[in-house]
C-alpha cells in the first residue's frame, strides 16, 4: 500500500463558469447595410451598395467620427501643448548653472506654464474641430443613404420621377400616351431611373452648404 500524502480534493471554483468561460465582446452593430445598386450605379461597383438606413444613422455616424477625431487630436495637442509651454517657462540656464533658482521661480514658472498651456489648448481645440471636419465631410457627403429611409419632409421621388416621365414622354407616339396616359410612361421610367439610395451631399440641397449646420438645423 502506498503510505503517501493524500491527494487534496480539487476545488469546485476551478470548474465554476467565472474560471471555465471565457466571455467574447458583443460584435459591433453595422454602420451600413447592403441594398440593391440602382440602374443608374456604376455597374462595376457590383449589384450591391453599402448605405445607411436613414438620415438619423446617418447623422449620428458622422457625429460620432468627428467626435472620435477630435478626442484622438486633443490628446496630442495637451502633449504637444505641455512641451511647450515647459521649454517657454524654463529659467535661464544661468540661473540653474549657478544655482541661484529659488522657490519663487518655481512658483512663477509654475503659473507661467499654467497661462501658456491654456492658451496653448484652447487655440488646438478650434483646430481639432477644423481637422475633424475637413476628415469626416467628404466621406459623408459621398455616403448613401436608403431612399426608403429617408423622412417624409425629403422629396417625394415617386412624384419628382412622374413628373419627369411626364415631360420625357409626352410626345412620344410608341408608348400610346396621350395627356392622361402618364401610368406606362411612369412605369417604364421608373424601371428604368428607379432610386434605391442617395448621397449625403443631396440631403443638403441649395440651401444649404456646410454639412454642420444642415443637421445641427434637423435635429
Amino acid at each position: 500500500m502506498d503510505g503517501g500524502a493524500p491527494q487534496p480534493l480539487p476545488n469546485p471554483d476551478d470548474y465554476s463558469a467565472a474560471a471555465t468561460l471565457i466571455p467574447f465582446p458583443r460584435p459591433l452593430p453595422l454602420l451600413r447595410g447592403p441594398i440593391k445598386a440602382g440602374p443608374t450605379d456604376d455597374p462595376s461597383s457590383g449589384p450591391y451598395l453599402l448605405a445607411f438606413k436613414n438620415c438619423s444613422a446617418w447623422a449620428a455616424a458622422y457625429w460620432n467620427c468627428r467626435a472620435q477625431i477630435i478626442a484622438q487630436c486633443e490628446s496630442g495637442a495637451r502633449i504637444g501643448c505641455s512641451i511647450s509651454a515647459s521649454s517657454k517657462c524654463k529659467p535661464p540656464w544661468w540661473k540653474v548653472v549657478l544655482g541661484l533658482y529659488s522657490k519663487q521661480d518655481f512658483r512663477e514658472r509654475e503659473k507661467c506654464e499654467e497661462i501658456e498651456m491654456e492658451a496653448c489648448f484652447a487655440a488646438a481645440k478650434e483646430r481639432c474641430g477644423g481637422f475633424a471636419k475637413q476628415k469626416c465631410e467628404p466621406a459623408f457627403m459621398n455616403a448613401r443613404i436608403e431612399a426608403s429611409g429617408l423622412e417624409s419632409k425629403l422629396v417625394d421621388w415617386k412624384d419628382a420621377c412622374k413628373l419627369i416621365s411626364t415631360v420625357c414622354f409626352v410626345d412620344e407616339k410608341s408608348y400610346g400616351i396621350g395627356f392622361w396616359g402618364v401610368d406606362k410612361s411612369w412605369g417604364e421610367f421608373r424601371q428604368k431611373n428607379e432610386v434605391s439610395s442617395l448621397r449625403g451631399k443631396d440631403l443638403l440641397g441649395s440651401d444649404f452648404v456646410d454639412i454642420e449646420e444642415y443637421l445641427r438645423k434637423s435635429s
